[in-house]
Order: structure tokens, then C-alpha cells, then sequence
């Protein structure tokens, strides 16, 4: 038998369903990838191997009785841990949370358990989804699989908020899992670690019980190892939820059914402000190739201009930390999670200390901006400012589409850096979602797919962004470079 580990969500579904293996074969592989990879590449904060065997029997046990299995049925996959899982740990990455376990289901994952998918465990990822690079976790770095191809073993970042997901995906440890994404946190590391994600429409999948971080960014989405199988998770993920108040009241599209790389008649528009100078020679090239592949699927090639990019991203680390600091403030020692209560400690004291002692150094450090550009003083010369340029950032997207369908441009400006190269400065951190943060600010579908390899051997990811509701735009310009870019390169194993 084939290694089930090597199949991805569209070969699995279709393998159990037509009795080549059972799902419980199937959990049981990637079972035992995650139990051998673990203490290497640190992917998961809690593995529930159970609950992926428990999900497969269901799935074997319709499959028998002749019922339907599902859309996901019979696909075990990995789940960030910022989607609350009845009766599992979910902890945002985070001391505060540590023990926390939830008595309900985010409607996501329902929607994925009621899709016949199973639970292998939960991801790791940046505290509360705050980073690039998956060194903010309570619970340790998340390694990559990759390496430089120059002899060297430096251990790499696996891009953030969601590393632990996406280093899952490329070492074979699940064949998808769900991401979320802020300002980036499902394109980048999937980037970084040559897979495929994508971000759809803001309000397409529900936010109730995700862990929030910025309440008008935050967007589940999935990750996955190629298109089609972003595709097939996504429309098991989306769908209106009315215990969510920005979830859209729109029916779910048949994305998977929708697929084609045929882009005949479609125009993509190519930003002339996200061509920066100093841009890295390889993510340069890797752009090139991406508009020639397009331009091969039969698209037109226009130039457009995003005359508001510069000020995306100062825009963004405004807004994401004061919705962060409002957000943050429930946790306090008093309902759930952590509790430091000194002795002889008031209430405010009991706040301080918990607050203190469960929050690390980048959620403080976005709690004390977010605070500071809300307060009385500087709310209109900051925040109020920051809206602003949303707005403008939004109607420049909006006037390229009236030009073009979907536009195309490098997910990151580098591709993965070593673990410790930017934890010291701040600024250079916040730079690798420069790219990533406009499209998030508009609340637009935005997906990341592998362009190629840079000259240390490195994934490059180039972005599709599209306009609201275009998911199936977006996914098939992603196909056609999928197609085009033949790109099937993967981590060497070490762990």
C-alpha cells in the first residue's frame, strides 16, 4: 500500500470512499508521523490521537452501512490551537490559558467534524496570533522541516501566526489543517513552508470560538498541500453562522466543482507600488515567473496601481493591537485560565500578577500599543487616522477591480529566516507581512501558493488576491500557477 501520509484531503476522501483503505488506516499513519516527528519540530501542543481513530471508526462504520460520508470523511487533520475543541485544551499558545478546556465547539471545527474530518491534535502557533515566526508560543518554537541546502542544520522559522500548521502540512504530519488569518498568518507561513492557503472573504467562516485577536481581521481559512484540497476544506469550513454578526448570509459555492486553470477572458493586475526597492532578487524572479505562467493560462496582464501600500502596514499595527487590547482585556484570573493571586493581594493586584505572569513578551508589547493609541489623548491622532487609511486602502482595491479580476504578488519579501535573526528587533518582524497586511485590511480573499525555490533551496510563495466573494477567481489563478510552476519539492526528513 501506498504511504498514506504522502496523500493529501481530495486522495484520502476519495481512497477511503472507494474502500482502497480505511479511514481508520489513515489516522493511524499520520498517528504514528506525528508521534516520531513531536519532540523535533514541536508542530503540536496537544496530539489526541484518539479522537482521529474515534473519528475515523465513524467514517468506516458509515462507509459500511452504505451512508454518505461527508465532504472531509475519513481525513484526519491537525487544528490550530486558537479554535475552541470541546473537551481538549485550548490555549491560544498561551500561560494564561494553559488548562483551559472548552465545554462548547467553534462552529468551524463543527462544521469540519460534521464533514467526516477527525482531530489529530492541536497546532502549535504564535501567543494569541501574534507573530511571524512562531516564537512567541508558551509552548516552545515550532521548528521547520526545511533547511538550507548549504550544509548547514540552522533552524528555520516556520512562519507565523499559524507555524505549527503549516510545519504539520509540509513534514506529512496531517494532510491539511485550519489556519487563521490576521495580517497574514495563513499566507506567510504557508510561504514559508511551500504549501498552499488561502484567506477568504472576510465573514465567509464564522469566528465564534476562535480565540480573538482583532475582531475586524481575524478569518479562519485552510491549509493544505495543494489547491484543490484548500479548495474541498474550505467549503466544508465556510457557511453563515448566526451566532457570528459579521458571518456572511451567503450560500457556500462549490469551490472544488469550480476548478479550472483555464483563465481565458481574465485580466490580472500586477501593483506597480508592491515592486519595492531592495526587493530580494529571487522573490523578484519568482513574481516574473508567476505573471508569465498566468499570462500562459490565457489571462491578460495589466498594470495597476495601490497608491495607499505604504501606509498599510503602519495602518494595520495600529488597528490589530487596539482590537487586540480590548479583546485581551477579559482575560483577568477571575472566569477561566490562569489566576496569580499574591497574598494579601486586592483585585487589582490579582489582575496585574495574572496578567503579568500569563501573557509573554509581543502580547504585552501589542496590548501596551493598543492601549496607548485608544487612550484619550491620542485615539484621534492614531486610531481614528489608522481608519482612515483603511478606508482608502479599501477603495484602492476597489478601483483596481474595476480593471482587473484577481492581482498577483509575491506572499513575503524573503523567504523563511532562521529562528533568532529577528526576535530583537520588532520592526523587521512586523516587514514580513508588508505584503500580506493590505489585502487583510480590505477583507479580501488572498491565498499563497508555491511559486519555486530561492538559491538556498528555500519555498517563495506567490499571492493571489481577489475581490470580495471571488474565492473561485482565486483559487484558480492559484491552479494555474500550481499547474504551471510544477512544483514539487519537500522538506529532506532529519527529524
Amino acid at each position: 500500500m501506498t504511504d498514506l501520509t504522502e496523500l493529501g484531503v481530495a486522495a484520502i476522501r476519495d481512497g477511503v470512499a472507494g474502500g482502497d483503505f480505511t479511514a481508520v488506516e489513515a489516522a493511524e499513519a499520520f498517528n504514528a508521523n506525528i508521534a516520531a516527528a513531536q519532540s523535533a519540530l514541536n508542530a503540536f501542543i496537544v496530539a489526541t490521537p484518539e479522537r482521529a481513530l474515534e473519528a475515523a471508526r465513524a467514517t468506516d462504520a458509515k462507509r459500511a452501512a452504505g451512508q454518505p460520508l461527508g465532504k472531509m470523511g475519513g481525513v484526519p487533520i491537525g487544528m490550530k490551537d486558537l479554535f475552541a475543541t470541546a473537551g481538549v485544551q485550548t490555549t491560544a499558545a498561551s500561560h494564561i490559558l494553559e488548562g483551559f478546556t472548552p465545554e462548547y465547539e467553534s462552529t468551524v471545527s463543527q462544521k469540519l467534524w460534521d464533514a467526516g474530518a477527525g482531530m489529530l491534535g492541536k497546532l502549535n502557533l504564535d501567543q494569541f496570533a501574534m507573530g511571524s515566526s512562531n516564537e512567541t508560543s508558551y509552548f516552545g518554537n515550532v521548528i521547520s522541516p526545511w533547511r538550507r541546502n548549504d550544509g548547514g542544520n540552522a533552524a528555520l522559522a516556520p512562519g507565523g501566526s499559524s507555524g505549527g500548521s503549516s510545519a504539520a502540512v509540509s513534514a506529512r504530519l496531517c494532510p491539511a489543517a485550519t489556519g487563521t488569518d490576521t495580517g497574514g498568518s495563513i499566507r506567510q507561513p504557508a510561504a514559508f513552508t511551500g504549501i498552499a492557503g488561502i484567506k477568504p472573504t472576510y465573514g465567509r467562516c464564522s469566528r465564534w470560538g476562535i480565540v480573538a485577536f482583532a475582531s475586524s481581521l481575524d478569518q479562519a481559512g485552510p491549509m493544505a498541500r495543494d489547491v484543490r484540497d484548500c479548495a474541498i476544506m474550505l467549503e466544508a469550513m465556510a457557511g453563515f453562522d448566526p451566532k457570528d454578526a459579521t458571518s456572511l448570509n451567503l450560500p457556500v459555492p462549490e469551490w472544488e466543482a469550480g476548478l479550472t486553470a483555464d483563465l481565458k477572458g481574465r485580466k490580472v493586475g500586477i501593483p506597480r507600488e508592491y515592486r519595492m526597492d531592495g526587493m530580494d532578487a529571487d522573490v523578484a524572479k519568482s513574481w516574473d515567473d508567476g505573471v508569465a505562467w498566468l499570462r500562459d493560462a490565457g489571462a491578460e496582464i495589466i498594470d495597476i496601481s495601490l497608491p495607499h501600500t505604504r501606509y498599510a502596514l503602519p495602518a494595520y499595527y495600529i488597528i490589530a493591537p487596539a482590537e487586540a487590547s480590548s479583546n485581551l482585556a477579559r482575560y483577568d484570573g477571575v472566569r477561566y485560565g490562569l489566576r496569580d493571586l499574591p497574598e494579601g493581594a486586592n483585585l487589582q493586584d490579582m489582575y496585574a500578577a495574572t496578567r503579568e505572569a500569563g501573557f509573554g513578551a509581543e502580547v504585552k508589547r501589542r496590548i501596551l500599543i493598543g492601549t496607548y493609541v485608544l487612550s484619550a489623548g491620542f485615539y484621534d491622532a492614531y486610531y481614528t487616522q489608522a481608519q482612515k487609511v483603511r478606508t482608502l486602502i479599501s477603495r484602492d482595491f476597489r478601483d483596481a477591480f474595476s480593471q482587473c479580476d484577481v492581482i498577483l504578488a509575491p506572499t513575503a519579501p524573503s523567504a523563511a529566516f532562521g529562528l533568532g535573526d529577528k526576535t530583537s528587533d520588532p520592526l523587521s518582524m512586523y516587514l514580513n507581512d508588508v505584503f500580506a497586511v493590505p489585502a487583510s485590511l480590505a477583507g479580501l480573499p488572498a491565498m499563497s501558493v508555491p511559486g519555486g525555490l530561492n538559491r538556498e533551496g528555500l519555498p517563495l510563495g506567490l499571492q493571489i488576491i481577489g475581490k470580495p466573494f471571488y474565492e473561485q477567481g482565486v483559487l484558480n489563478a492559484g491552479l494555474a500557477i500550481e499547474q504551471r510552476a510544477g512544483f514539487t519539492a519537500r522538506p529532506e526528513k532529519w527529524w
